[in-house]
């Protein structure tokens, strides 16, 4: 549910913006999708904003209910016996988004203490800008945005937005900035579409439908068996010969925050652990090569053994020191999930595995191989490549102290790893059970729970993290759950102005939930947001290059025979 309140502009005659009723949009007649659930299609609210020549100063923009939008087109294509992709795209006719020219308000990251900047401020600050730009010769508008009903934050206003002007071009708007920047403000470019506040003119849908009752595949998450690389989505499954292939959780992306490729959460493939938990972060588990699947918030943890002494071990297949997304004990600056953040640890023990086939990271610390037996082979240098069979740990800090002492050859060192979901239960990983992890749920019990901040997308005390990424709309990849154990796997375009905005938190989990969706999941979205039916890419990724190459993904594999 959304905030309905009243919106208003303080002090202009005659003008109000009201509550929205919240409706539900039925589908096209012409196809039916009874065959997942009788789906009622969410679309954002229309808000009118205050026209550019507006005289007023204040308007208050909050997250609107649902609205209807004219008429949603669906088409579906059956791939296999139990595998169904419906694409569909949600259009608002009376939406009318612009481009216009946002003031950053000076902030300061609080896990760092480095000066930045963030899409709202403090009214005061809201006020004194607005001062600054009408000085300028400017018309701004000042917009209090409130928050949406996450499960863990606050409610009420979320802070104050300053803009100039609602432009037909990025061009348009770009030419404004310069009297911003004169005024000793920080201007960004902005698609007022892309905000909660008011409707997206367009969103491009695709959702795939695997039924186990009907279907006689396999479903896996697999980084197809390096976890040191990056490959797209679609290239994977023409290889695997996949129906059906999405993107799937987050990743090293720059070599400054550890390896290309390697998995920045948890992730198993056909029953190995070849990442660790980025906290306890959702994740969906497919058993038995997906015949039963589920969603959970999944810790891990690991321990080396020589004889009676341990050890923590704290990564798998990732650079000792660079923790990418956090969430580990003792990193710094925090042990809790931070998005797109990469925490440093001085005491480090990481695990490599035989699908680790990059070279090792090399530095100061120790290292040792292991056989196939858990046996040390030799101690010494960081570097080289994990032995086919064996594996290979690395230690800085402590970490290396404790392999000095016990990695003496021949001895066995042996890692005991253990996955739990949050209510400790543990999660028995075997042949063809597979994980793949991102943020936040959406739905959990049939309910719309966004725990955004609890899973480090957003942080309620700093406006300068994470706003865009969950409050505003992105091309998001997802995954849910229905009552009846279908598994759907869905995909949003974004970052097209005027073609495909994309869905904010919030929004994804309304879809999710009108889908039918008991439990959901928010998968790696953005540039990485891809689509494969048969091996061919049927959305639209936003990046200007294409299709992404990501970690790794999800794919509906036909039966072998």
């Amino acid at each position: 549910m959304r905030n309905e309140r009243d919106t208003r502009t303080p002090g202009a005659t005659g003008v109000r913006y009201g509550p929205r009723r919240r409706v539900t949009v039925a589908v096209a007649a012409a196809i039916a999708l009874t065959a997942i659930h009788p789906w009622a299609v969410p679309a954002p609210a229309q808000a009118s904003a205050p026209p550019a020549t507006h005289t007023a100063t204040h308007s208050i923009t909050r997250p609107a209910p649902v609205a209807v939008s004219d008429e949603v087109r669906w088409t579906t294509r059956t791939v296999a016996p139990g595998v169904q992709v419906r694409t569909g795209v949600i259009e608002h006719p009376g939406a009318e988004p612009a481009w216009t020219v946002t003031v950053q308000a000076p902030a300061v990251d609080r896990l760092t203490g480095a000066a930045t900047f963030a899409p709202l401020g403090a009214r005061a600050w809201a006020d004194e800008t607005a001062r600054r730009l009408r000085e300028a010769g400017l018309t701004p508008r000042v917009e209090e945005v409130g928050w949406p009903e996450y499960a863990d934050t606050p409610r009420g206003t979320m802070g104050w937005r300053v803009r100039v002007g609602s432009y037909a071009t990025s061009a348009e708007a770009q030419r404004t900035t310069p009297k911003v920047t004169a005024a000793g403000l920080q201007p960004s470019v902005e698609w007022t579409g892309y905000d909660i506040q008011q409707p997206a003119d367009r969103e491009s849908v695709r959702v795939a439908v695997i039924d186990p009752a009907t279907f006689t595949g396999t479903v896996e998450a697999t980084h197809h068996g390096d976890v040191a690389d990056r490959e797209k989505t679609s290239s994977v499954a023409t290889s695997l010969n996949s129906l059906v292939g999405v993107n799937g959780g987050f990743f090293v992306t720059s070599d400054a925050d550890g390896v290309q490729g390697t998995m920045a959460g948890v992730g198993a493939y056909d029953g190995e652990l070849q990442s660790m938990a980025a906290g306890p972060r959702a994740a969906l588990i497919l058993e038995d090569g997906g015949r039963r699947a589920r969603i959970a918030d999944l810790t891990t943890t690991a321990t080396a053994r020589a004889g009676s002494a341990g050890y923590a071990v704290e990564g798998i297949n990732r650079v000792p020191g660079r923790v990418r997304n956090c969430g580990r004990p003792g990193a710094t600056p925090t042990d809790l999930p931070r998005q797109d953040l990469t925490c440093t640890k001085a005491d480090d023990l990481v695990k490599f595995t035989p699908s680790f086939r990059a070279g090792l990271p090399t530095g100061p610390g120790v290292q040792v191989v292991l056989d196939a037996g858990h046996r040390v082979v030799s101690t010494g240098a960081r570097g080289g490549k994990v032995p086919a069979g064996g594996s290979v740990l690395q230690g800085i800090g402590s970490a290396a102290d404790w392999l000095t002492a016990h990695g003496r050859a021949g001895e066995r060192i042996a890692v005991q790893e253990v996955v739990r979901d949050t209510a400790g239960r543990q999660v028995e990983l075997g042949p063809g059970d597979s994980v793949v992890s991102a943020a936040p749920t959406l739905v959990a019990g049939g309910r719309i729970a966004v725990d955004a901040a609890t899973e480090g997308m957003l942080d309620p005390q700093d406006l300068s993290f994470g706003y865009a990424w969950s409050n505003g709309r992105q091309p998001r990849t997802m995954a849910g759950i229905d009552k009846e154990g279908r598994l759907l796997l869905v995909t949003v375009d974004g970052r097209q102005p005027g073609t495909s905005e994309g869905f904010t938190l919030a929004e994804g989990a309304e879809f999710m939930r009108s889908l039918g969706a008991e439990d959901a999941l928010n998968l790696d979205g953005g540039g990485s947001s891809t689509m494969a039916v048969d091996g061919r890419v049927v959305n639209v990724p936003s990046d200007a290059a294409g299709e992404r190459p990501v970690g790794d993904t999800v794919q509906v594999l036909p039966a072998r025979h």
